[in-house]
């Protein structure tokens, strides 16, 4: 019974505090309006559907593979997104290539393909408005699909406005996000098991040119790459050997764990925030 209880209590709190991170985005004050909460519903119900799909695509190829995992355990916070995501508990060893690329893809295609379908729908929402300085504010940087995807639905930007994205659009926005850092191929992230399955012995010195990069971005774009990076650290940057390796991938997982880093390259954003 515990193991249900655990992550059923954790997902109730974390639609609270994602409904609650919704409403002050629309500029809900409430302390005053507190029965106002509802209206956060449109954030909460894409940033939730997006990172249980994500870990439910792990969960089930965990399955597929005879491999224990937990349900997710969602993390409420008081954040402007409500949340610090989810993640599943491996509770027995991957043991082959073909596990592990199944396990670590799995999860951040999923996550991936909702956060688009969030993206196109919210964009269609959002609205162009005059640029504003001086302003308490931040933006958002752009990654190369989210520009893509701002260009199909919106059109050219005029110069001297920019899109006041809807909740639905943010949420998609998060999600893309939080899906390259996943598939940053760095330790026991989902990149890193994708790595190891696709380049064995390589993934020690994949991992570590990947550790320097981000560090350089935190120097010269973004500062919480630098904290990232001392936290990669912290987790390991290395990978356990599995128990079984086959001598060749089928194509279908080659075309599976190539198709992860194109996702990674086409969502990663240098400067994901700026104030």
């Amino acid at each position: 019974m515990k193991k249900y209880l655990i992550p059923l209590i954790l997902f109730v709190m974390t639609i609270f505090t994602t409904l609650f991170a919704g409403a002050l985005q629309q500029g809900i004050n409430l302390f005053k309006e507190p029965m106002r909460l509802w209206e956060g519903y449109p954030f909460s119900i894409s940033i939730m559907t997006i990172l249980l799909g994500h870990e439910m695509g792990h969960y089930f190829a965990s399955k597929a593979h005879k491999t224990k995992a937990t349900l997710p355990y969602f993390i409420p916070a008081p954040s402007i997104i409500g949340t610090f995501g989810a993640f599943i508990k491996m509770k027995s060893p991957i043991l082959t290539r073909k596990a592990l690329i199944d396990i670590g893809a799995t999860g951040p295609i999923v996550g991936f393909i909702l956060s688009l379908i969030a993206c196109i729908i919210g964009l269609k929402m959002s609205k162009i408005i005059p640029l504003t300085y001086g302003e308490d504010v931040f933006m958002l940087g752009d990654s190369i699909l989210f520009s893509l995807l701002v260009k199909f639905t919106l059109g050219n930007i005029p110069a001297g406005q920019d899109v006041l994205l809807h909740s639905v659009a943010f949420a998609g926005w998060i999600g893309l996000f939080v899906t390259s850092m996943n598939l940053l191929p760095v330790g026991q992230l989902d990149g890193g098991h994708i790595a190891y399955a696709l380049f064995g012995r390589w993934h020690f010195y994949i991992s570590r040119t990947i550790l320097f990069f981000i560090a350089a971005l935190g120097v010269f774009y973004w500062y919480g790459w630098l904290v990232w990076a001392l936290l990669l650290v912290f987790l390991g940057v290395d990978h356990p050997p599995i128990l079984v390796w086959e001598s060749s991938l089928p194509l279908s997982r080659r075309i599976m764990g190539i198709l992860s880093f194109i996702i990674f390259l086409l969502t990663f954003t240098p400067a994901p925030f700026k104030f």
